[in-house]
């Protein structure tokens, strides 16, 4: 199965709790194709089932449109169609607070030395 990151924006989740069952599923927004839709192209995607709490602990804090990176898993569904099955969802603020800055400007720093062979050189 294949691995995939994209950012989307979050609409809503829902989690469904009966006898044995507990489901949680996402509905995100990706930008319309102008044809079949005109505002949002919603999406649903099934939540894995050993990310539910995580995933669901994850919305509780989000606001609605709010972008979210959205980790899945492509599973092949019917009609040989892709089946998005996530594993972690995350704020797209919080992951980009995460990440150092990115250098202002045009000057470059400096390589630092030391005893490796340049890669070119070498």
């Amino acid at each position: 199965m294949a691995r995939t990151t994209m950012e989307l924006a979050f609409i809503s989740a829902e989690r469904v709790k009966f006898d044995n069952v507990d489901l949680v599923k996402l509905y995100l927004g990706d930008e319309p194709d102008g044809e079949k839709d005109l505002g949002v192209s919603l999406l649903s995607m099934q939540v894995a089932e050993s990310a539910l709490d995580e995933v669901w602990a994850a919305c509780k804090g989000l606001d609605v449109l709010e972008t979210v990176r959205v980790t899945v898993e492509i599973d092949r569904g019917s009609k040989n169609a892709g089946k998005f099955i996530v594993l972690h969802v995350e704020s797209a603020k919080a992951a980009q607070a995460g990440k150092p800055a990115a250098p202002q400007g045009t000057q470059q720093q400096a390589k630092p030395t030391g005893t490796q062979p340049d890669a070119a050189k070498a």
